[in-house]
Order: structure tokens, then sequence, then C-alpha cells
């Protein structure tokens, strides 16, 4: 099982490099069909209020990802940080030709990182419909701090995947993406925690509406006023605020462990305007992250609420710590669909 107060850590997959999937991406594994579940109830048809913006975003086709730190994990090494687009990108890797032809002769050193040439450039940024012109958007929700770099000026690169065969290589054995940074010292490394990434031509985050969640125990009458039924049984109840709303958070168990949690979003009416369960059910080595305020401190904050992204109403994330796939970002209304991460997590 996963050691949620130990995710900060840095994993070798070799004795030179080493991978961590940050924020949204907490354990790296290949995405697979088994995944954790969650599901969505519709109690009221009341939703909750968007984020108010001139700025009008296309949300058709949008992807998310999450940033990784590549590190050759000595102690005090400098890191590098990077964002694999592999995930949606389609076909045969942009991998150069002499790169598969000459893999043998070249030092491990060589096959693990190289900058693409310009028409494996052109391939990757074809293949993921980005222009030179686009940029990339990196909002450090935590912090509230959003840097924007024009994707002219990125480095278009590929790291050998931990869990590749060193031995017999091919172009699916890369994760294929951008250079954000290079030679970051450690002390850098939480900047990158809470943060998340997008390619494109317009900012689709907003500013400064982003809070961690800080819980507190709740009565217990709570959960017979605001739960659905469940056959499990009945845990602890937590508590938080968001603006106008109030979330509870309900534990339920099977054989004394916590197999679900759900949510619940009251408004100031005391309506409830969503339900949404988190499940550990066919999630292969998943564990829920620990609770802000209740069994984790400033330190290991995993849930962050609030307004996200323009003219979107407010999300809720970082419930579970996944070993298989990739997370997701829940918005706080019915009929707006997850955002799912891009984190090329794979075996």
């Amino acid at each position: 099982m996963i050691n949620t107060l130990m995710l900060k850590k840095i994993i070798k997959p070799q004795t030179v490099a080493a991978l961590l999937f940050l924020p949204l991406a907490i354990v790296s594994c290949k995405k697979e069909e088994k995944k954790t579940v969650t599901t969505e109830t519709h109690p009221t048809n009341d939703s909750v209020k968007t984020a108010k913006t001139e700025e009008k975003i296309d949300y058709t086709d949008f992807n998310i990802f999450s940033l990784s730190v590549i590190s050759s994990a000595e102690k005090d090494s400098d890191m590098d940080i990077f964002i694999s687009v592999s995930d949606i990108y389609k076909g045969e890797q942009p991998i150069p030709a002499a790169i598969m032809k000459n893999q043998r002769q070249m030092t491990y050193e060589e096959r693990q990182h190289f900058e693409l040439d310009a028409p494996s450039r052109k391939k990757l940024l074809d293949g993921i419909h980005l222009t030179e012109n686009d940029s990339l958007y990196i909002y450090e929700y935590g912090s509230n701090q959003l840097q924007r770099m024009p994707v002219s000026q990125l480095k278009a690169v590929a790291y050998l995947s931990p869990y590749s065969d060193d031995q017999d290589l091919d172009p699916d054995s890369y994760m294929m993406g951008f250079q954000v940074a290079t030679h970051q010292k450690t002390t850098e490394y939480d900047r990158y925690t809470n943060a998340i990434a997008y390619f494109g031509n317009q900012n689709p985050f907003v500013d400064n509406k982003m809070k961690a969640v800080k819980w507190q125990k709740a009565g217990a009458d709570v959960s017979k006023k605001y739960f659905s039924h469940s056959k499990l049984a009945l845990g602890k109840t937590y508590q938080s605020q968001y603006e106008n709303l109030t979330y509870y958070l309900q534990d339920y168990l099977e054989e004394g462990n916590i197999a679900e949690r759900k949510l619940a979003v009251i408004n100031d009416r005391k309506e409830k305007i969503v339900e949404k369960t988190f499940s550990l059910a066919e999630s292969d080595g998943g564990e829920f992250l620990p609770l802000y305020g209740i069994d984790a401190d400033e330190a290991n904050i995993f849930q962050y609420t609030g307004h996200l992204f323009k003219g979107k109403p407010p999300v809720i994330f970082g419930f579970i710590a996944q070993s298989f796939g990739c997370p997701s970002i829940n918005f706080l209304d019915q009929k707006e669909k997850d955002f799912p991460i891009n984190c090329d997590n794979r075996h």
C-alpha cells in the first residue's frame, strides 16, 4: 500500500534518474481500465454559481497536465521540471531516427534524456494541435502564482520512462513533452507540488480563488440529514466552508477501513446541490489522502477547492492517491463533467 505521508519522495527508476508525478498525479503507474471510481448523484436541479468573467474559454478538447520532476535521486541534486504530452499524442512517438538506430552505442545518460530535432519537434506540435504561437500556462494554485511561457521558447524533449526496459527501447519507451526548467534546487520542489498546466492561446485559470480545504469534525446528525443510503458502516463525519457553501464529508467503512468517502455540498439555503462519491472500489493500491485539519498539517495539504477555470463552477479535488490511472478535477455542479489530468502514468 502507498504511504500517503511520504508522497513527496522521489522514486528511483535507475541509479541515475528518478521521476515523481506531482500534485494531481501523486503516484506513478500505468493507465489501465482499473481506476478509482468517482460517481455522482443528482439530488437537486440547483447548481453552484460560476466565476464571473468576460473572457470566454473554449473547453472543447480541453487538456490539462500535471508537472513532473526528474532528478538523479542523489542528495541535494538538481531537478528538471517537465510536462509530458504523450497522453494526448496520437501515433508513433516522434523520436529522431538516429536515437533508435544508434541506441546500442549510446550511454544510458545519452538515451535517458535528449532534445528533439526540428522535424521531431514539428511532428510533436502537429500531433497535439499546438503552434509555436501558443503558450504554456502554469498555475500554482497553492500560492496563486501564474507563469506564462511561449511555446516557441520551450525545449521539446524526451525522457525515458522509469518503467521502460533499458535493454530493448522503442519510441513508446519515452515520455514526450516540454522542458519547463532545468537544474532547479531541491528547495524549489514544493513550487510544483500544487500546480496545473495548460497549453493554448488563452489563460483559462481564475486568479486567486482557490483555497486549501481545512476540515473539522461534524455532528452525528449530518449523515442522516444530507447523505444518501449506503450498505457500508458509517464512519466519521467532517465539514468545511467555502464562500456560501458548506462541505460535508462522510466516511464509510468496510471491515473497519475507509472504503468510500461521500461529499455533500450545501448552499446557504440549506439545500444539497451536489453529492459525490469517492471510492477505492476496483482501485489497485489506491489510498485516501489525509485530511488537512484532521490528520495532516500545512505541509501535507491535498484537498483544494474554489474557482479554478474561467466561466466554470467551483471545483474540488485531492481525495485519493491513485496507483493506476490519473486523477480528475471534480466540479461542484451535476451538469459538469470532471476534467481528467494528463499525467503519463505508466508502469
